[in-house]
Formats: structure tokens, C-alpha cells, sequence
């Protein structure tokens, strides 16, 4: 096999710092293994410094690299990939956005200058989730290319659960945008109405938002356990004591955790926003309810714990749609888009 192309990928590689392992992390080491030459930048944690790395990275290996990746978030980290694309247009480096900002809509309307640039002007952007690829369409691009974000099944052991209980699992970082208030408002909910429930919010603090979560717990007396940010293995050991998963957010794309949830075998109650519906099918693998709704998350708890067989039938469906987004299944579509 002749030897595959070179790329430069532009992200945050932050997991080395003990932040939550970023696309960075996970799809440079895949592409490697499939026989491609990967340069990676940056994992510097101060953001100027993290800025002009990867500002630096691209200008000295512009001559050594036939493809530029660049890993694009909807918040500050949006002018990470500004930057990064001005520099290959500079030098003419073919480069591809991948979308993976929960909010990257609404930039393309708060900076719409910006992104008409820099998405336009892309080899092609690739849309991790049908979602995004639908909202870029809506917004007149038409080089989209669809390839979702991927796990790889066997670190997932699926676990058959005979009967369900309001045991519930929130995995994700403190932010205000994902919304973890919501998570103690339906724990409170349920313990008002006499329920047992316990609620276990993992990840790390963004914001501010997990010390509010601490204070209010203390205050109401809640059964919330709050072990930080844990390394994949140890939040996926914890979820065995859990029966189902709560994403309380009012943006996403396509979450990796809620994925992941998903073909544990955790039934996933999940808020009906961004791709999400793209993701979950209501009642048939996962539940959707309206977003800032306790009473909602409450009422689809109550029925899947006095419905077990329902709930086996959610999780069963789950695991199978899970499979398909395996890397084995995945790779050739990058494959096919970057060429040999």
C-alpha cells in the first residue's frame, strides 16, 4: 500500500491535561492506525498560547502536509478554527472544518462574515450528526459531507437490566448551556412524590454550574453523589449501578456520552433539541421530552420503571443503532473523503 496522506489537525488535545478527551484525542490516533502521517495541535492549556501553537504548527509544517483538519466549536474556541482556516487559504492548504459545536447554527447567523469564509471556502465540512448537516443546508451550504461521530463497541459491555429504577446517571461538563440544574429539579420532583431516587452527575466544572449544583443539593438535602471528572473506564464502571441516563441540555450536536449510554443498555431520557432527534427515536430507542420540563422527566422515569419490558425493549434497540456507528463501520467514510 503506497504511503497515505499527510495531515495537520487542528484541535483542543486537552485529555492530557485531564480534561474530557476532545474528537482530537480519539480520531488522530484512528487515522494513524489506517495508515496515515498525523500532526496534532494543540495541547497547551492557556488559550493565547494554545492559539498561536496552533497558528505556529500550521505555518511550519505548511509545505509537509496535504490536508488540514480543524476541529470547529461554536464558543470562543470558534476563532481557533477562524484563525486556522485564514492560514490556509494564506498558503493554500486544502483544509476541512469538523463541526462539532452544539451552537455552530446560531454563529453562523452571530458571525455570519466569518463563517461564510470560512465554511465556503472548505475542501468540505464534515457534519458529525444529520442535524448539522441539515442546519448548514438551511443556511445555503451545499459542501457537506455527513460522517458521525463514532465509538468503538467493544469497550462497551451491554447490560441487560430486569427491572428499572430511578437510579439516574448525568454525565457531561457544568455548563450552563447543558443545563445540569434541570437534573436536581426532576430529582426533587421525584422525591416529593415519595420515589426513592438517587441522581449521580459526573464531569467537570465549566462555569461555575457544579458548585450552584452543590449548594442547592446541600440545601434540599438531595441523594446527589458529584465525583468529578472521570476517566472513561471509571464512569462507565459506575453506570452498572445506574438504570437511566438524563441529558438535561438546551444545545447539542450529536453528544458522544449520550452514545455511549446508549449502548451500555442505560435507557436515555433525553431533551428534544438540536440532534438530538436525529439521534434518538422517541419511544423506540430512547425517550425525548420537551426541554426545561421536570414534570416531563419525571412522568417518562415513572413509566419506565413501572414498564421493564418496555424499557428492555428501548435499551435493546439502542445497543443495535450503536453498533452501527462503530468505528470499523465509520472508517471508510473518512477513508473515502480524504483519499489515499
Amino acid at each position: 500500500m503506497h504511503p497515505r496522506k499527510k495531515l495537520l489537525y487542528i484541535g483542543n488535545k486537552l485529555a492530557v491535561h485531564g480534561k474530557p478527551p476532545a474528537a482530537i484525542d480519539s480520531l488522530s490516533v484512528k487515522l494513524e492506525e489506517e495508515g496515515y502521517s498525523v500532526i496534532t495541535a494543540s495541547s497547551k492549556q492557556n488559550k493565547i498560547f494554545r492559539l498561536l501553537d496552533m497558528a505556529f504548527t500550521t505555518i511550519q509544517n505548511r509545505n509537509r502536509v496535504d490536508l488540514v483538519l480543524i476541529d470547529t466549536y461554536s464558543t470562543q474556541n470558534f476563532y481557533y478554527a477562524i484563525l486556522t482556516g485564514l492560514l490556509c487559504r494564506f498558503f493554500k492548504l486544502p483544509y476541512i472544518p469538523i463541526l462539532h459545536g452544539g451552537n455552530l447554527p446560531n454563529r453562523l447567523k452571530t458571525s455570519k462574515g466569518l463563517s461564510n469564509t470560512l465554511f465556503r471556502k472548505a475542501l468540505t465540512n464534515v457534519a458529525p450528526s444529520k442535524y448539522m448537516m441539515q442546519q448548514f443546508q438551511e443556511a445555503g451550504f451545499q459542501n457537506i459531507t455527513y460522517i458521525p461521530n463514532v465509538i468503538e463497541i467493544e469497550n462497551y459491555f451491554f447490560k441487560h437490566r430486569e427491572s428499572i429504577t430511578p437510579k439516574l446517571l448525568w454525565v457531561r461538563s457544568f455548563s450552563e448551556i447543558y443545563n445540569p440544574l434541570l437534573a436536581l429539579e426532576v430529582l426533587e420532583m421525584l422525591k416529593k412524590k415519595g420515589v426513592d431516587a438517587i441522581l449521580r452527575m459526573v464531569g467537570p466544572d465549566k462555569d461555575g454550574s457544579m458548585q450552584r449544583c452543590k449548594k442547592i443539593a446541600d440545601e434540599l438535602k438531595l441523594p446527589i453523589s458529584f465525583p468529578g471528572m472521570l476517566q472513561k473506564k471509571e464512569w462507565i464502571a459506575l453506570s452498572s449501578d445506574c438504570d437511566i441516563f438524563i441529558n438535561t441540555t438546551n444545545f447539542d450536536n450529536m453528544p458522544v456520552s449520550v452514545m455511549e449510554a446508549m449502548a451500555l443498555g442505560l435507557i436515555v431520557v433525553s431533551t428534544n433539541v438540536g440532534g438530538l432527534p436525529f439521534l434518538i427515536k422517541n419511544e423506540v430507542d430512547g425517550i425525548l421530552v420537551p426541554p426545561n420540563n421536570p414534570e416531563a422527566f419525571v412522568k417518562a422515569i415513572d413509566d419506565l420503571c413501572a414498564n421493564p419490558i418496555k424499557a428492555q425493549e428501548i435499551t435493546k434497540n439502542a445497543r443495535i443503532k450503536m453498533e452501527g456507528f462503530d468505528w470499523q463501520k465509520i472508517k471508510h467514510s473518512w477513508i473515502k473523503l480524504l483519499g489515499d
